[in-house]
Formats: structure tokens, sequence, C-alpha cells
């Protein structure tokens, strides 16, 4: 399979990203393994997840998605090193959506003995959080980095201006930089990433994992 770097990670991916959303939601536990053995075994190697999902189903609590894929590693230890871990911080668990330190510090925590992993591949801020400082979220990826908990940053569901400002923080206070982007992105919505969004992430080098990409199986031919 033929790899392409993730932006400035320093991470190879293959040119296609499993989103994990419907793990312990649409998908049970056992199908969800079949479909990571699948995957993984035709070559890819990134799989993509948050920390919320799914929460918004009935009885659930979040959590569900990233503790499936725990358990798929627990019982396949081989896979660790065959696989990239995505997931993401910042949605709502209960008490709305914060980015801030301390809770990205307890967060992190939870993805990663539901992940069953020491690191995270890639920990995404998953929306924008207008209460918190940007520069407070990157000093608490700082931290992270630093500890050797998670290898790279990304933000997703970012505007071009959000996006702006935190790599302008960033810069201004000398800590790291959101490295990817995911932006909701197919052939039959692209309006939210054509534009300003996409020159900014093509100018400053910054991988881009697109979600929706099938436009929720729209694209897929299943709905006439």
């Amino acid at each position: 399979m033929k790899t392409r770097p993730l932006g400035k990670t320093g991470i190879e991916i293959a040119p296609l990203v499993f989103g994990g959303n419907v793990f312990g939601w649409t998908v049970d536990e056992a199908r969800s393994f079949e479909l990571l053995d699948a995957f993984v075994d035709a070559g890819f190697n990134a799989i993509d997840t948050a920390d919320v999902y799914s929460r918004w189903v009935s009885g659930h609590t979040g959590g569900e998605s990233e503790t499936i894929i725990g358990r798929w590693l627990k019982a396949r230890p081989a896979r660790r090193q065959q696989v990239l871990l995505f997931t993401k911080v910042g949605g709502d668990m209960g008490s709305g959506r914060s980015l801030g330190a301390r809770w990205i510090e307890t967060a992190v925590e939870d993805s990663l003995k539901r992940l069953a992993t020491d690191v995270i591949d890639l920990y995404q801020s998953h929306w924008p959080d207008p209460a918190t400082p940007h520069e407070e979220t990157l000093r608490a990826y700082e931290r992270l980095l630093k500890a050797g908990k998670v290898r790279a940053i990304g933000c997703s569901n970012f505007s071009a201006e959000q996006l702006e400002a935190s790599l302008a923080a960033a810069r201004e206070h000398g800590l790291p930089t959101y490295q990817t982007l995911q932006p909701e992105y197919n052939l039959a919505d692209r309006a939210s990433y054509d534009g300003p969004l996409r020159d900014l992430a093509l100018r400053e080098g910054l991988g881009v994992i697109t979600y929706y990409s099938l436009a929720s199986g729209f694209l897929s031919g299943k709905y006439r």
C-alpha cells in the first residue's frame, strides 16, 4: 500500500482513514472486529474516532467507539504496531464542549485507557471552543507531547479564521501548532472546505483528513 505524509507530523498513512463513529452504534463489537481486521489486512493503517462517539445513542455515555477499538487491540496485540490511532477531545461528554486544559488532561487519560494504548498517534480538537484561549489549549497539548502521550495534534471543524488564530497564538507563545485538519468534505458537500480553509491548509502544509467522505452514505449508491 502506498503511503503519504500526514502534513508535517512525521506520520505516514495510507490514503484512506477508517471513521470509527459506527463502532458500538450501527455496528456491534463482533462486526467491528471483522471490519477492522479486513481494513488492516487490506493494507490500510489509520483509524479515526473520538471520545464522544457514540454519546448521542440512548443509553450511551460516550467512549463506546474507543472502547471497542481498545478491546480489538487487546484481543490482537500485534495489531497495535500496524495501526495509527487518531482520536478527538472537546465534544460534549455531558457538560458542554470544552478545550480547557484541565478537561484535556482528564480526557486524554480516559481515551488512553479505553483505547488500551500508552500513546495516541494524533490527538485532535473536535470542535472550536470560543470560551478557551488557543494558548491554554495548545499549552495543554504541549505537555502531552512532551510526556509522550500523544505524537501529534490536529483540529476538526475549525473555520479558516479560527485555525489562523490558533496558528498565530502558537507562534506568539512558542507553542506547538495544529498539523492536521479534519473538515467535512466530499463530492456533494464542498463549500465549507473549498476556499479560505483549503488555501490555509495548503499554505501551512497541513494534513487533511475529511469526514463524511461519502456524504453519510449518499455517495455509496445505497440511497436511490
